[in-house]
């Protein structure tokens, strides 16, 4: 395990972890180095990642590299139409020899948990996260239980074009700070994942970078990456056009704007900087705020899309000409 200064890190310490971080998980997942500091970047953000893609693709391996990577550990639940909230949750048992009624932790009790395929469970399944994606806690019984720390839902669902899935509803979506696809890997990295099969070559282990601590430490690192106000005024920019945006019917909550600045602190320790640029926050918008707009019934028939909607704005918000970094 490779060691890092806690509880404390520098500039370029917590740079130097987010770099080793990268790296341990980029030998499962090969060819997909932009999706991965996204994912990464989510994670020191402290928010929940949503991938929409194909089977097939790598979402397993990339939730389990990244909790082996900070010492975590990862359950996964595959999401049915049968699936029942308590399945997630947990559910209290009684034990007939102590003659007491017991909880049974349920997979939600992880560092990383996958929801496989979220789409295809009930709207009711779907709502067991709720409580936990935003208050990282579980009530059962009337008793509130807290989930392990660090914490991190990576959810995946099929294009709903796909025979048995359930569209999430908005407040669900507004609970994941960003959406990505991971996408079928380039042609060399196939090549590469074949040649892994073969019994000549070992399956690359992830190793763990740093403890709980330590990643606690990077989090502090990231809140304290300077955000100026010609950058706040950039994003709230942003975010009052989606609300008045011809053809959206939902714009962007407040919850999207807090995470975007906080996506951009740590994506800015991902790249060594301390502090955040007009770039971050064009490069982090359709991650970001796509997945919390909704386009208008005419805006649908004409085939308008939410990343086409973040694309019109940023071409017509003006970026700051004013310095970024701070005085």
């Amino acid at each position: 395990m490779t060691s890092f200064p806690a509880p404390q890190l520098t500039r370029t310490q917590a740079t130097t972890v987010f770099e080793s971080l990268q790296r341990q998980v980029e030998r499962i997942i090969i060819g997909k180095p932009n999706q991965i500091r996204l994912a990464l970047s989510c994670l020191v953000a402290e928010g929940h990642l949503l991938i929409e893609d194909k089977p097939g693709t790598g979402k397993t391996s990339l939730a389990k590299a990244m909790a082996a990577a900070i010492g975590g550990e990862s359950r996964r639940v595959q999401f049915t139409p049968d699936l029942l909230p308590s399945d997630i949750t947990g559910v209290t048992v009684y034990n007939p020899v102590l003659g007491e009624f017991k909880f049974r932790e349920g997979p939600a009790f992880a560092n990383i948990l996958l929801a496989d395929e979220i789409n295809r469970a009930s709207p009711k399944t779907q709502a067991a996260l709720l409580e936990v994606m935003e208050e990282r806690q579980i009530t059962s019984d009337g008793v509130s239980r807290p989930v392990p720390d660090p914490f991190m839902v990576i959810a995946t669902q099929n294009p709903l074009d796909f025979h048995g899935t359930y569209p999430l509803p908005e407040v669900q979506l507004d609970r994941f700070a960003m959406k990505i696809s991971l996408g079928y890997a380039p042609r060399e990295a196939e090549i590469e994942i074949m040649s892994r099969v073969e019994f000549s070559h070992p399956e690359p282990v992830v190793e763990q970078v740093l403890d709980a601590e330590a990643f606690r430490a990077l989090v502090v690192a990231a809140r304290q990456v300077a955000v100026t106000t010609p950058i706040r005024t950039y994003v709230a920019d942003l975010v009052e056009l989606t609300r008045a945006h011809r053809d959206l019917r939902l714009g962007v909550s407040t919850r999207g704007t807090l995470i975007l600045l906080q996506l951009a602190q740590a994506y800015a320790v991902s790249v060594g900087r301390g502090f955040v640029t007009p770039d971050d926050i064009k490069l982090l918008a359709a991650p970001c705020l796509s997945h919390r707009m909704a386009v208008s019934p005419e805006a649908e028939i004409d085939g308008v899309t939410t990343v086409a909607v973040i694309d019109d704005i940023l071409q017509r918000v003006p970026v700051p000409r004013t310095r970024s970094t701070p005085e």
